[in-house]
């Protein structure tokens, strides 16, 4: 698709290729190794595919395949998730609520990525009291809140100019804080209107209305968990992508969805997740809006032209496969 570009609007990428995960673990006894790791920091953006897989579970946390993600995250600073949950008015019946409560669906959840409990120290498992406990520590300073609070209010601006904010600020601290902060953040702001949530509700309240929100931000847990559900809204987690950028608008791109190794090399997975988050590489990163509009275009004609994969189509219908999806996309980004 990138050589699309080139050839035929003139837009010259250069590309390069490394592993990260369980692939790098294997050739390098690493989840990602220094060299490419370098890479990553010399990129205008990097396109990830997924990591792990249960052939590697069993090897030491510490090099497990998701600490080659949470290294580039932490290393070039992105702190602002972007997964947008958009229903293409096509897939309302694969959804698993009723098609009028999705229909018309678009709501972006923005998730921090480098604080929270994914990152706090100290943690690990000791020896307390003759058996062994876990423990973790969830932590957030005020620049790490105020930070990702503006990223979602600037979304905002751009969107139907609405932010939720959620929290679990009844039973934490680090949510009062989290609480406190956002709501000062807001009053640069006016424009936008702010509401508050906690996270149990939330996650009800995104399978009972869903159309109730346009920009939700949130810590890395709450996000991970609310982004999943908010998956299951546009009929499957193959069709969401996601963006994780930095300050100089650096970004990670990457299809929510996992490594799904029980259908790899099958051609049958679904890869608009993946297309669509090049759209958003093309967008955030590389300044290129209207070739990223072009993607999205061309993704929602061959929905309407009634291609499904397999997680997509209806019991009994047939399904598209993975090559003959992306093939589709890319004559339709001609139109």
């Amino acid at each position: 698709m990138i050589d699309w570009f080139g050839n035929k609007r003139g837009f010259q990428v250069t590309l390069d290729e490394d592993l990260v995960g369980g692939c790098a673990y294997d050739a390098h006894g690493q989840a990602i190794s220094d060299a490419a790791m370098q890479k990553a920091h010399e990129a205008d953006a990097v396109l990830l595919g997924a990591v792990g897989g249960p052939k590697w579970e069993a090897i030491e946390r510490s090099i497990r395949p998701e600490r080659g993600l949470l290294r580039i995250r932490a290393e070039l600073g992105l702190y602002a998730n972007l997964r947008p949950a958009l229903l293409f008015g096509e897939l309302a019946g694969s959804s698993s609520l009723r098609p009028e409560l999705v229909a018309d669906l678009d709501i972006l959840i923005v998730r921090e990525l480098t604080g929270g409990i994914y990152f706090g120290q100290p943690r690990g498992i000791r020896e307390e009291n003759g058996e062994r406990v876990g423990y973790n520590t969830e932590v957030y300073s005020e620049s790490e809140i105020a930070r990702i609070a503006r990223s979602a209010f600037e979304a905002a601006r751009r969107r139907d100019r609405r932010v939720c904010s959620v929290d679990k600020a009844n039973v934490l601290e680090s949510s009062e804080l989290w609480r406190e902060v956002v709501t000062t953040v807001a009053q640069d702001y006016p424009d936008c209107e702010l509401s508050h949530m906690y996270v149990d509700n939330a996650a009800m309240q995104l399978v009972r209305a869903p159309k109730q929100f346009d920009v939700l931000v949130t810590g890395n847990l709450f996000g991970d968990i609310l982004s999943d559900i908010a998956a299951m809204l546009t009929g499957s987690i193959g069709m969401l992508p996601s963006a994780s950028i930095n300050e100089a608008r650096q970004g990670l791109y990457e299809p929510v969805h996992g490594s799904a190794p029980d259908i790899a090399g099958r051609d049958v997975a679904n890869p608009l997740a993946t297309i669509l988050s090049l759209a958003m590489l093309l967008r955030h990163s590389l300044d290129r809006g209207d070739l990223a509009d072009r993607v999205e275009r061309a993704v929602a004609r061959v929905l309407a032209d009634g291609l499904r994969t397999g997680d997509l189509a209806a019991p009994g219908a047939g399904a598209t496969g993975t090559r003959a999806m992306g093939d589709a996309v890319l004559a339709r980004l001609a139109d």
